[in-house]
C-alpha cells in the first residue's frame, strides 16, 4: 500500500442511493479520505475514471478449483449428485502448486469482473488420502498468496468437512477434506495468520459433513475470534430429508440448536426452507448468500431470497462454482429468478441489488469498512463502461439500473483495490495474460 495521496475523478458515481455526476475522491493509505460531489471537471492531476464507478464488488462464495469444471460438466444430463462426482475427481488432482496457479488465474478473472474481495470456502486441506502436507495449511496458504498476486482481498473461510453424511465416515475422495474431528480442524486453522489483504473465517461445510455434536466447536472458534462463519444450508432436499430422519428437525433448526446461527453467520444457498426456517434465519440476523448462476446450473432450485430478507436476513451474492464469474449477473439473476417464481416484477430495486453485491457482501466476509464510496471506506472501486453495446443509450442517472439489468463483467473498465489499479482499461496490471493463465492452469489439472 502506498501512502502517496491520490485524487480520482469519477465521471459518474453510485453513492448507495443514487448516481452522482462529477465526483472527486481524495485517497490516502488505501482509504477514501474525502468525497467531493459536484465536481464537474477533473481537478489538476486527478486520475480520470470515465463511465459509472461503483464500490468494489464482493464475491461472498467461491470454490476456486470449480473453475476447472467450466463447460466440461455440461455434457450429458444428471443431477447435483452426479456433478459432485466430477468435482471430486478434479479435487483429487490438486496440489499446493497447481491450486496456487489456478486460484491466481481465477482471482485475476474476478478482478477483471470488478470483484475486489472474495470469500473462499476452502475445504481441500490435505493430500489425497488425507495425509497432511508438511505445512498443514499449504493449500490455504496457496490461496492466500494467489489472491495477493491477483491483487484482490480474500476472506479464507476455512471449512470443517468431517463426514460424508450423517454418521458416515468420509469417502475416499473426501479424506483430503477431513481433519478427523472439529478440535483438530480448530488447531490447524488457528495457525493461519491474517494479513493486509486477507482475513481468516470459518465454515461448516453442511450439517451432513459436520456431526451435530461438533458444530459448537466450529461456531465457538469463530465467535472467539469475531470471525465470519459460513455454512452450506439446505441446498438439496436430500439433505433436509436425511436431517429430519436422523435428528427430527430441519438443518436450519439443527444449526440453531448448536449455536451456529447469528449475525456473523451466513447461510449459503438457503434454498429449500420451511416458513419456520425462514423466520429462524431472519430473526437471528443470519445472512443469506445467494449464488443464482450456480443454483440454476446445478438445478438446485430457486431459494426464497425475498422472504428471507423480509424476515431480517441480509443478502449477499457469490459465483460459487464459477460456471460464470459475473456479480452483476448474480444480482440480475436473483431478481429475475424471483420474477419467474412469483410471476411478478420488481422485488428489489437496482440499488438494493447493488448493495448485496457491495456493502452487504463485504460485511458477510468481515470487511465492514469496504463496499461503499464514502469517507473512511477502503478505496476499492469498480468502473463500468457506459458506451458499450450493452450499456449505451440509458440516461446516466439510471446507472444503477444499467449496471444490474444491462451491464456484464465484460463492461468493467477499471478495478481499483486500496487505491491502486489492479485492472486498468480492461487489462489486468499484475497478470498480463489472464486467459492464458487460466488455460495453462486448467490444462495442468487434466495432464
Amino acid at each position: 500500500m502506498t501512502a502517496t495521496p491520490r485524487t480520482y475523478w469519477l465521471e459518474h458515481a453510485w453513492l448507495g442511493t443514487h448516481v452522482e455526476p462529477g465526483v472527486a475522491l481524495d485517497v490516502r493509505d488505501g482509504r477514501i479520505r474525502a468525497v467531493h460531489p459536484g465536481t464537474p471537471a477533473p481537478p489538476p492531476g486527478a486520475e480520470v475514471l470515465r463511465g459509472l464507478t461503483l464500490p468494489g464488488l464482493a464475491n461472498a462464495h467461491s470454490h476456486a478449483f470449480h473453475r476447472a469444471l467450466r463447460s466440461t460438466v455440461q455434457v450429458g444430463s444428471g443431477t447435483f449428485w452426479t456433478w459432485r462426482e466430477i468435482m471430486y475427481a478434479t479435487a483429487d488432482r490438486l496440489t499446493p502448486d497447481t491450486y496456487h496457479a489456478l486460484a491466481r488465474a481465477v482471482y485475476a478473472e474476478m478482478a477483471l469482473a470488478g470483484i475486489t474481495t472474495v470469500g473462499e470456502f476452502h475445504y481441500v486441506h490435505h493430500a489425497p488420502g488425507g495425509m497432511p502436507y508438511a505445512d498443514p495449511n499449504a493449500m490455504g496458504e496457496a490461496l492466500l498468496e494467489a489472491a495477493a498476486e491477483a491483487g484482490i482481498r480474500i476472506t479464507l473461510l476455512d471449512t470443517a468437512y468431517l463426514s460424508s453424511g450423517f454418521g458416515q465416515p468420509p469417502t475416499t475422495h473426501q479424506l483430503r477434506f477431513s481433519d478427523g474431528d472439529a478440535d483438530a480442524w480448530a488447531r490447524r486453522c488457528s495457525a493461519l495468520r491474517e494479513r493486509e489483504h486477507a482475513r481468516i473465517g470459518a465454515a461448516v461445510h453442511s450439517v451432513r459433513a459436520v456431526p451435530a455434536d461438533q458444530l459448537a466447536t466450529v461456531a465457538g472458534w469463530a465467535e472467539e475470534r469475531e470471525a465470519p462463519l459460513h455454512v452450506h444450508l439446505s441446498e438439496q432436499t436430500a439433505e433436509n430429508d436425511a436431517c429430519q430422519e436422523i435428528h427430527g428437525c430441519t438443518p436450519a433448526q439443527l444449526l440453531a440448536l448448536h449455536g451456529v446461527l447469528g449475525p456473523r453467520t451466513t447461510g449459503v444457498h438457503n434454498t429449500h426452507l420451511t416458513a419456520e426456517d425462514i423466520a429462524l434465519i431472519g430473526g437471528s440476523g443470519t445472512g443469506t448468500c445467494m449464488c443464482p448462476t450456480t443454483e440454476r446450473d446445478l438445478a438446485d432450485g430457486i431459494g426464497p431470497a425475498a422472504a428471507l430478507q423480509n424476515e431480517g436476513s441480509p443478502l449477499s451474492l457469490g459465483s460459487d462454482s464459477h460456471a460464470v464469474i459475473d456479480l452483476l449477473e448474480e444480482a440480475r439473476a436473483m431478481e429475475l429468478n424471483e420474477r419467474l417464481r412469483t410471476r411478478s416484477r420488481g422485488h428489489w430495486t437496482a440499488a438494493a441489488l447493488l448493495r448485496a453485491a457491495t456493502a452487504d457482501g463485504h460485511a458477510a466476509l468481515g470487511w465492514d469498512d469496504a463496499g461503499t464510496i464514502e469517507a473512511g471506506a477502503r478505496a476499492d472501486l469498480t468502473t463500468l463502461a457506459l458506451d458499450s453495446v450493452r450499456t449505451a443509450g440509458p440516461l446516466p442517472r439510471l446507472g444503477a439500473e444499467t449496471a444490474v439489468f444491462a451491464a456484464t463483467a465484460a463492461d468493467v473498465r477499471h478495478t481499483i483495490v486500496a487505491g491502486r489499479h489492479v485492472v486498468r482499461d480492461g487489462a489486468h496490471t499484475r497478470v498480463p495474460d489472464v486467459p492464458g493463465a487460466l488455460a495453462q492452469a486448467v490444462a495442468a489439472l487434466r495432464a
